[in-house]
């Protein structure tokens, strides 16, 4: 297995990609979706919040252990390969490269888009737009569905002519987006305590349309859209410096300080907005209450861009998916997507074969979770599901990892990967208690995903 990439990106550059990855979108909009699901209890939300970090630690921690011991092509194809075997480190690539980077690169590149016109329209409230703002067209309107496109194509673009400015960007991205957390983190906890908001939504839950049958596995379900991520950064493991060393501190120090963002931040929000403004009119209200209309719309702008670098992290490791399985002389065509291009050091056929499948995602998010014109079975939330079964496809990873590793001692060979392993059920069982028939429905999309797989390497091999 040969593999023609070169190493460009430092520890900074790593500690950036898990953060600017995993803190995006999801700690904005997800804050909103778990008040909802606990229908407006904040110790409950808190606690959702707790939880999902802790399963996350423990699973990266246990990973950052693979990636000191085994380092290939891409890292998560990698661990699989070596823990389980050839054939499931073939289908976790597959999986990878046709559901799960490029369904979340999709959702990512819209909430990218809806935020941005929810700036734009609240900077220019006449700005013309062919769906009113106040009736969802930042959400669904034709200017938020264009703007998703051209984010795609130009982050893209980004990656695929020139990948070392993408790293930049990354970097960039991720100092500048931790400048609202921060500020909402520390003020909002102030103001809170101040004006009594952060006590009193303690204590007072909101009017919600329907809670969830299952508050607290709903909410742990959501935290996981925005704590997922982290894993992506293991596809450039062979572009990192010395990465058998500076992947583990990455993943580590960069999981430590997502927990901390996330779990101050959601509290700071709490102290600038009621639970019942938050739930009416997400998390972006509070920015807006304690910063003014001009600073809190300044801040929104600051949300663009954290989504955009979150996007592009996604987009990063996305391009790079089915070229780790022609690497290996395994998939569709390896000679074509094995080819790295000379001028740029980019798997550029391994990039178009990302743009098409992120497209073909976008358009089935768009159908059945966004404009909810795809009705009936075979709808389930995109941006959810497979992240959970990422957590599925952990286990048998995890379980030969504690069979196989006797030379390690008995936190890493056992206590941190027994906890990832029941972190990973929790998650698959607040799944099924979240989403119900949906989990059906994506299975048997999944199912027949996976089959298209073996068929092609199967043939492959004849």
């Amino acid at each position: 297995m040969e593999n023609k990439l070169e190493r460009k990106y430092g520890l900074f550059t790593a500690i950036c990609m898990v953060v600017g990855i995993v803190i995006g979108s999801g700690v904005f909009f997800k804050a909103q979706t778990i008040l909802n699901k606990t229908g407006g209890n904040m110790p409950l939300g808190v606690l959702a919040w707790l939880i999902g970090g802790a399963i996350m630690l423990v699973c990266l921690l246990t990973f950052s252990f693979m990636g000191q011991k085994y380092e290939r092509v891409n890292g998560l194809v990698d661990y699989a390969e070596a823990t389980v075997g050839p054939k499931y480190g073939y289908m976790m690539g597959w999986f990878c490269s046709t559901v799960y980077f490029p369904g979340m690169t999709s959702a990512l590149a819209w909430v990218s888009a809806r935020y941005t016109m929810e700036f734009i329209t609240s900077a220019f409230p006449n700005f013309p737009m062919t769906i009113p703002a106040a009736q969802g067209g930042c959400i669904i309107g034709p200017e938020c569905m264009a703007l998703t496109l051209f984010y795609l194509c130009t982050i893209y673009a980004l990656n695929v002519l020139s990948p070392k400015l993408a790293g930049k960007f990354q970097t960039s991205t991720t100092v500048i987006k931790l400048v609202p957390l921060g500020l909402m983190a520390v003020v909002g906890l102030i103001v809170g305590l101040v004006t009594g908001t952060l006590q009193e939504n303690m204590v007072t839950q909101a009017q919600v349309a329907e809670v969830s049958q299952s508050p607290l596995f709903a909410s742990v379900c959501a935290t996981a859209f925005a704590y997922e991520g982290w894993i992506i950064a293991t596809s450039i493991n062979s572009e990192i410096k010395d990465s058998k060393k500076n992947l583990p501190k990455a993943l580590t120090i960069g999981g430590i300080v997502i927990v901390a963002v996330y779990l101050f931040y959601f509290i700071g929000v709490a102290g600038g907005a009621s639970n019942q403004e938050l739930i009416d009119k997400g998390a972006t209200v509070a920015f807006t209450n304690i910063f003014g209309g001009v600073l809190g719309n300044i801040l929104n702008l600051f949300i663009v861009i954290s989504c955009l670098g979150t996007t592009n992290g996604l987009m990063l490791g996305c391009t790079r998916c089915i070229y780790s399985l022609a690497a290996r002389g395994t998939g569709p065509n390896p000679g074509m997507f094995s080819q790295v291009d000379e001028k740029t050091n980019m798997p550029a056929n391994s990039s178009v074969f990302a743009l098409l499948v992120t497209a073909v995602w976008f358009l089935y998010f768009y159908l059945s979770n966004l404009a909810c014109v795809w009705t009936g079975p075979f709808v389930f939330d995109s941006t959810e599901l497979p992240i959970i079964t990422i957590y599925l496809m952990y286990l048998p990873m995890l379980i030969q990892w504690m069979r196989k590793e006797k030379e390690q001692n008995v936190l890493r060979r056992f206590v941190l990967p027994i906890l990832a392993l029941c972190g990973s059920v929790f998650m698959v069982i607040a799944s099924i208690f979240s989403h119900r028939m949906g989990c059906f429905w994506y299975l048997i999309v999944f199912a027949v995903i996976m089959a298209i797989g073996l068929i092609i390497d199967k043939k492959r091999k004849a």
